[in-house]
């Protein structure tokens, strides 16, 4: 038995079809070279794969070959994409996907110095959740992934940065007023003045009045963008970490409770399963 990937293939877009002529011209080949393939294949299994001549009803057996026909076409696209990706090691392109505070905060430093070795190369950012950034990266959609832990969590990949969490509020707002009347240890219960405009951070909190603020919330949003122009709006306050007070602009404060201070850890992952190509093992480098 020699079968042949191509044969495979073929034999897939037959029955997916249901006719020689049409599976013919996807294939571009002619209808009675795609008809010796078949017979080809059929010849090398040692029984028939469609019950009739015109080849749309599969037998049993048919049917299990299919299944396999499927499953060996989509490994081998695969692979030779990554490796098309590999191949392209100088202009080539890396995707990151991070949450939203990394790409507003650690990244364009990262990028900058990776642009000065690699001016060439495509970088595709992309800003979402944790739980995106490991669907992304184990789906082979991302060959970094940045994303949000607790800073006691040991986690997996590599730790990139820690910082605390803390409230950002509006000027002239009921938060921004209390605490200009002295309150010598602002803390988590400054919450309990605005509504609060949630994110995936509020999560690593672990204090009551944040849960219960999360509980009676209305409003939520993911992107660090959205949520600042919100609480620019005066809808409410929101949790970020300290490093995007450099990209608050005016109109905006923040503050660090103290009741605990809560951090957070950044982790950087990949696919364990699949090597980075050289340039974006760089921008790793660059990163870790």
């Amino acid at each position: 038995m020699a079968i042949k990937l191509e044969m495979l293939r073929v034999f897939r877009v037959v029955a997916d079809r249901g006719a020689l002529a049409e599976a013919a011209a996807i294939l571009g080949r002619t209808p009675s070279a795609v008809s010796m393939t078949l017979a080809q294949l059929e010849a090398d299994i040692g029984a028939p794969l469609f019950e009739t001549e015109r080849k749309n009803r599969l037998t049993k057996l048919g049917e299990l070959v299919l299944a396999e026909a499927v499953r060996a076409t989509d490994v081998f696209d695969s692979s030779t994409e990554t490796i098309r990706r590999l191949t392209a090691s100088v202009a080539g392109t890396v995707r990151v996907a991070a949450v939203p505070s990394v790409a507003a905060t650690l990244l364009p430093g990262a990028i900058v110095q990776f642009r000065q070795s690699h001016p060439e190369v495509r970088l595709e950012i992309s800003d979402v959740d944790s739980a995106s950034v490991r669907r992304r990266v184990r789906l082979d959609e991302a060959d970094i992934g940045i994303l949000t832990a607790a800073a006691d969590d040991p986690g997996d990949g590599v730790a990139v940065a820690q910082d605390a969490l803390g409230i950002v509020y509006r000027e002239g707002g009921r938060i921004d007023r209390a605490l200009a009347e002295g309150e010598a240890r602002p803390g988590w219960s400054l919450l309990g003045l605005e509504p609060l405009i949630a994110n995936p951070l509020c999560a690593l909190v672990a204090d009551r009045h944040v849960a219960e603020r999360r509980d009676a919330c209305t409003l939520q949003a993911r992107n660090t963008t959205a949520l600042l122009s919100f609480v620019r709006e005066g809808l409410g306050a929101t949790i970020l970490p300290e490093g995007v007070a450099s990209i608050l602009g005016g109109g905006l404060g923040f503050v660090r409770p103290a009741d605990p201070t809560v951090r957070r850890a950044l982790r950087m992952i990949c696919n364990p399963g699949r090597k980075l190509g050289p340039a974006a093992q760089d921008f790793w480098n660059a990163l870790a």
